[in-house]
């Protein structure tokens, strides 16, 4: 059993209590983290003159040689070690002496495993961000060009009103877009450094907590030791942020799922995306969208635990916050995988233009135009309302559309429509006319495609700057 305490007790820990409080099974992964924060604080404290240039050196060699071992395979992570703190300061004095046991001046493991977790969220942050101006680049290209593809657009699941498949995809790149954008405010908010909080209470050491913040490319120092040690509010925001990204995911698979159907028949997905049934060889099931939205729980799991084990926490650290960890790795495992999956399967469906156009027509989505139509010509909205309602009920007695209804049918309901009402309600006339900024109208697309098209160019990460506290 490897472990930083044992001073102060006389007898061993019991091995399933020793079992039971090791966190090195999955802890391990932030032996990266670790070493980058340790070689940080060493050459800090040779700054200092804490530890001398050679101590300074030999520590820094010692832990790069250990990452590398580890990352090769020539080292194992093994169970005999409580944390990957241990793991490394373990094998550090192994490697170099007593200078190896100089590391831990003026840090506790609180601080240590504070900073390690911040590293890898932060690092986890950006690496959502990217994942997600992926899938946004995607949806851009697809909206380009699907900027004539006519199809019903839906309130209650019940067609409404025409749109195209370009305005639809829009909706949910801006989704992705406020989940980049949460991304965004997350790392500027939890981007300084905890290192050299100690336990709770800092330390009597002369250590220069700017230096190291700066050095690990924090904007800046924490600035309460307690708050330090303690905080966790940067975990449950980015899996709060995690959460909203499954959210959209799985609203878009619940659309994908039905479009697949039979019923619509809007898309087809592609056979890399697909699986089909063991009974019954018809059967092409859209799997990858049925597990993004079944695994959206998962991750709201992650978020509520982590939640509920920091609810009743008093000040400072407490060993509940080991808690922090298992749930948060699983769930950015998730989120990545479900992202890189539901950004393969978008990019090489296949939409059934005609089908889509069909539908729109056969759903009386331009019964609203048909109102507006009966308005300009002077009836007032409510009688034009009315006058509509019942042409629709004709026309689903007769088994056609209004625009196919010929006109002499048309002014049995009202002597107002002429032979001009077909081009006023027609697919393309109902979507062009809708201009107004963030409407379907292909002007209105384009210039939404175009602004988006320049915030995807301008990357927020290209402004990072260290050493300024936002």
């Amino acid at each position: 059993m490897a472990q930083l305490w044992g001073g102060r007790f006389v007898g061993e820990t019991d091995e399933l209590v020793y079992r039971f409080n090791a966190s090195i099974s999955f802890d391990r992964r932030l032996l990266r983290q670790d070493i980058e924060g340790s070689i940080a604080h060493a050459s800090m404290l040779v700054r200092q003159n804490i530890l001398t240039q050679e101590e300074g050196t030999r520590i820094t060699e010692g832990l790069k040689g250990i990452l590398e071992d580890v990352e090769s395979g020539a080292l194992a992570i093994t169970e005999e070690y409580e944390d990957v703190h241990s793991f490394v300061e373990a094998n550090l004095t192994a490697r170099i002496g007593d200078a190896g046991k100089k590391l831990h001046t003026g840090r506790s493991r609180n601080d240590q495993v504070a900073l390690d977790m911040r590293l890898y969220i932060r690092e986890q942050v950006l690496k959502t961000d990217e994942r997600l101006k992926t899938l946004l680049q995607t949806l851009l290209d697809l909206m380009e060009a699907n900027l004539d593809t006519y199809m019903p657009g839906f309130t209650h699941l019940q067609k409404a009103q025409p749109v195209t498949l370009a305005h639809h995809l829009g909706a949910y790149f801006e989704m992705f877009k406020r989940d980049r954008q949460r991304m965004r405010d997350l790392y500027y908010r939890m981007n300084y450094c905890p290192l050299g909080s100690g336990a709770l209470a800092g330390t009597t050491y002369p250590l220069d907590r700017e230096d190291t913040a700066i050095a690990l490319g924090f904007f800046g120092p924490t600035l309460n030791s307690m708050d330090s040690v303690s905080d966790r509010d940067y975990v449950i925001d980015f899996l709060s942020a995690l959460s909203v990204i499954m959210m959209h995911l799985s609203r878009f698979s619940e659309e994908i799922i039905l479009w697949n159907s039979d019923e619509y028949r809007f898309v087809e997905i592609d056979d890399a995306y697909s699986t089909g049934s063991s009974i019954m060889p018809q059967k092409k099931n859209p799997d990858i969208a049925e597990l993004v939205r079944g695994k959206t729980g998962r991750v709201y799991a992650a978020l509520t635990g982590l939640l509920v084990t920091m609810k009743g926490i008093p000040l400072a650290y407490n060993k509940d916050m080991q808690e922090d960890k298992e749930l948060t790795f699983d769930a950015i495992d998730t989120v990545d995988g479900c992202l890189v999956l539901f950004n393969g399967m978008v990019k090489t469906m296949k939409f059934n233009r005609r089908r889509m156009e069909q539908s729109a027509k056969r759903g009386f989505t331009n019964a609203t135009d048909a109102a507006d139509y009966l308005v300009k010509k002077g009836v007032p909205f409510r009688d034009a309302h009315g006058l509509v309602g019942r042409l629709v009920l004709t026309c689903i007695g007769e088994n056609k559309s209004i625009e196919e209804m010929p006109l002499s049918r048309l002014k049995e309901i009202s002597p107002v429509f002429e032979e001009d009402i077909y081009d006023a309600i027609s697919l393309k006339t109902c979507v062009e006319n809708r201009l107004t900024q963030g409407g379907p109208g292909r002007k209105a697309m384009e210039a939404a495609i175009a602004i988006n098209r320049q915030d995807l160019a301008a990357d927020w990460k290209d402004s990072l700057r260290s050493g300024v506290r936002q």
